[in-house]
């Protein structure tokens, strides 16, 4: 039986999520055109998969969108008018721009509970769907001992159903009235669907007043007009609860009920004669009602799979098995989306310039990078079952453990199976071992991998035979996702702070023309603390003969020259100058809100890294070590021959050197989080002095701190080629790392190659 050689395989446990288009838009795969005026909604694929859809030509909206459909579509021309008998005020911008322009967060969800099922039901709530919207309050009447952990509880100091409703209503509108377009409340028995939900609020428009949900008729009533039940969960417009908000104490007065949904329905109904609905320009709110003893893994209608909300939800895991079933089949429709996507581009693409060769593997991923130059040639690397070459650190063998192993396992494992998926009942495959394997990381579109496998394939008559075969997998790349970040300016003061040993003064004038050219000139928002490190012998000789008294100097020059400068200088005497016990006594002298950048007298302070410090070292929130760049020794790099004059320009800085990753000496940080993290290494150091001496700042916040710590390359800090000094009092590894720092600084390995080169042809003439 013979077999392809190369078979495209796409890994399905990580699958491409593609945008679908929601609202009424052009798509590029099928279009249809409508001439002439027609009342009909532009129909998508939300529509025609039957999740929103409800009765064609019936609209049931409690007559609360007559004459006023397309009001919110309109253009209003508002004009400009300025009266000349007042006086201008100053125009203050806000901060972000939504606000500016009035852009609202679609969606809030309250859920209301009580103080008995706060933490089983409402655990269940938050654990499952919360996490999908912008915002979810759990309404209370009162509040339990221990609140759950993760969880927005606002406890109203009434249990009584009715009042709680009323009270959360209120609240909704006073806190957060102008800032949602929509509301959601259910109570904690209700299992919400989430995506569906944003969905269906993201087709809806919030200029119109609208109570949707499972309409009920009231107890004991004969009226037209529904109230919407509670279990099911129900959506309020923005506008509707505007208008509402001026008649709920009336309503609390005037109307008596025992359930809080009823209650609310019929205060709608009185004060803004609007009834609840099911269906809304043709969207239909889907609820499914779950039987007692109910088996969601069995349950298999159209009405349970299209449900927004299931109700009742007796405990806990009940919820918890409601979740995994609509995730299973959420998931399940992604996948054929998906497959229906695939096959659309594939059918496409022979209409392209480049017909079907043109189409990339897998599907809808992007093709794989080209590079321009043999410098952007992205490396293969080789593993086996048992090692990887070569390693990070730059060995060429090292063995496979962690994350580097489970993935090659996950992989091999992924080509077994998806291979048995392809070939029965006609062949059957078994592993016996990995052959070759490599992998590389496409930054356009995941992580590649090509094995070469031995397998033992089976026919259907119980013959077997060992074969070899290539197999090639792509761990695509998934969705993205934008963190949120705290606010940071650019006009945060910096505070630089630079210590200095007798053996670096030499490279202290640099620094301050530097300094001064590109902070004191620009007049940045700086200020610089010099942090004189003094031997014993050089403290007790300081009156008659002081080693930095240059470095003075030199600083009273630059505050003659600028008036308003002033350089601050702080003298200290230790035999091993600790990065950290020299930022215990900065840390002191400094207000906790100080930015502080931690500088070495190498360091060409600049504009570009000063923004880049303020923007990325964010209080209570993240560090930032950056990667300086160093040059290497123009003596093995240049040798006879004097650099270049484009070379020394800035776009050609970054050309003879590398990016130093062994060097933690500069640092941005603020000095609360730096002192949060000393505070959380006391209890290490009462009886081991001597660990602060072994450890640097980077260390500190890396395991006394839950803050991020950022470290990334940073172009805008060039350093000079300088052989440092290695103090062997530190500790073996900030040691170890300055040794190799010398080493890996010195030139490049072509570098080393052509001086060894030229160095064995003198010798052999």
């Amino acid at each position: 039986m013979r077999l392809s050689s190369l078979l495209a395989l796409f890994r399905p446990a990580l699958p491409l999520i593609l945008g679908l288009s929601l609202g009424c838009s052009l798509s590029l795969l099928t279009m249809s055109w409508t001439q002439g005026d027609t009342d009909e909604p532009c129909g998508d694929g939300l529509v025609n998969r039957g999740l929103f859809a409800g009765n064609q030509g019936h609209n049931n909206n409690g007559g609360n969108t007559a004459g006023g459909g397309n009001e919110d579509f309109q253009p209003h021309i508002v004009p400009y008018y300025r009266d000349p008998n007042k006086l201008h005020k100053k125009v203050f911008r806000t901060r972000y721009i939504h606000t500016e322009l009035g852009i609202r967060e679609r969606l809030l969800v309250g859920i209301l509970t009580s103080r008995v099922t706060l933490t089983t039901l409402a655990v269940a709530v938050n654990r499952t769907v919360a996490h999908h919207f912008h915002k979810t309050f759990f309404f209370t009447g009162v509040r339990s001992p221990k609140i759950p952990h993760g969880m927005q509880v606002v406890a109203h100091g009434d249990d009584r159903p009715v009042w709680l409703m009323y009270e959360t209503v209120r609240y909704l509108h006073q806190h957060f009235g102008g800032d949602y377009d929509w509301f959601y409340l259910a109570q904690d028995d209700t299992y919400t669907q989430a995506e569906r939900l944003s969905q269906l609020v993201s087709h809806l428009s919030a200029g119109q007043d609208l109570y949707l949900g499972r309409a009920e008729e009231f107890i004991g009533g004969d009226e037209r007009a529904r109230y919407c039940h509670g279990g099911y969960g129900y959506l309020l417009s923005r506008s509707l609860l505007a208008r509402l908000q001026p008649h709920l104490d009336t309503c609390r007065n005037d109307i008596l009920s025992v359930r809080p949904d009823e209650w609310l329905g019929r205060c709608i109904i009185d004060s803004l004669g609007l009834s609840c609905v099911e269906v809304h320009q043709e969207m239909q709110y889907r609820y499914f009602e779950l039987g007692k003893n109910a088996d969601p893994e069995r349950e298999d209608s159209a009405a349970f799979k299209n449900a927004f909300t299931v109700h009742p939800v007796s405990d806990p895991t009940l919820m918890y098995r409601l979740h995994k079933r609509f995730s299973q089949i959420e998931l399940e429709r992604t996948n054929l989306q998906i497959q229906q996507l695939q096959v659309q581009i594939s059918n496409l693409s022979s209409l392209t310039p480049e017909g079907k060769a043109g189409a990339t593997w897998p599907i809808g991923i992007n093709s794989p990078f080209k590079p321009k130059t043999r410098f952007e040639v992205i490396n293969w690397e080789y593993f086996t079952e048992e090692h990887i070459y070569p390693c990070i650190d730059g060995a060429p063998k090292c063995e496979l453990r962690g994350a580097d192993r489970a993935d090659v396992t996950d992989v091999v494992e992924t080509a077994v199976e998806r291979l048995n998926e392809h070939y029965q009942p006609v062949l059957r495959f078994r592993k016996q071992r990995l052959l070759n394997g490599y992998r590389r990381f496409d930054p356009t579109r995941g992580m590649e991998y090509t094995l070469d496998l031995a397998l033992e394939a089976f026919t259907q008559k119980g013959h077997s035979q060992v074969i070899a075969k290539r197999v090639g997998l792509l761990r695509p790349l998934s969705s993205i996702e934008i963190i949120p970040m705290p606010y940071v300016t650019e006009a945060t003061r910096v505070q630089v702070i630079l210590p200095v040993t007798a053996h670096e003064q030499d490279y202290v004038g640099n620094f301050l023309d530097m300094y001064v050219m590109n902070a004191l000139d620009t007049h940045d928002n700086v200020l610089l603390t010099f942090l004189f490190i003094y031997e014993p012998f050089d403290a007790q000789r300081v009156s008659q003969n002081d080693v930095f008294a240059g470095i003075k100097s030199m600083i009273g020059e630059v505050e003659k020259r600028y008036a308003d400068v002033k350089i601050l200088w702080i003298s200290v005497k230790t035999e091993v100058p600790s990065q950290v016990k020299l930022m215990d006594i900065i840390s002191k002298k400094h207000p906790v809100d100080t930015l502080f950048f931690l500088a070495s007298v190498w360091t060409e302070v600049n504009t570009d890294f000063l923004n880049r410090c303020r923007m990325n070292a964010i209080s209570n929130w993240q560090v930032f070590f950056p990667i300086h760049f160093q040059e290497y020794s123009p003596a093995i790099v240049y040798r006879d021959q004097q650099p270049s004059v484009a070379s020394s320009s800035a776009a050609e800085s970054l050309k003879d050197g590398h990016f130093e990753r062994h060097v933690f000496e500069e640092a941005c940080f603020y000095n609360a989080d730096y002192m949060a993290a000393r505070t959380k290494m006391a209890a290490d150091i009462l009886d081991n002095d001597e660990m602060l001496e072994s450890m640097d700042v980077y260390e500190i916040f890396v395991r006394y701190s839950s803050l991020h710590v950022f470290r990334a390359v940073e172009p805008a800090l060039v350093q000079k080629y300088v052989r440092r000094t290695c103090n062997p009092r530190f500790s073996e590894d900030i040691y170890h790392r300055c040794v190799l720092s010398n080493l890996e600084g010195l030139a490049s390995r072509s570098h080393l190659a052509m001086a060894l080169f030229e160095q064995e042809q003198a010798n052999s003439t």
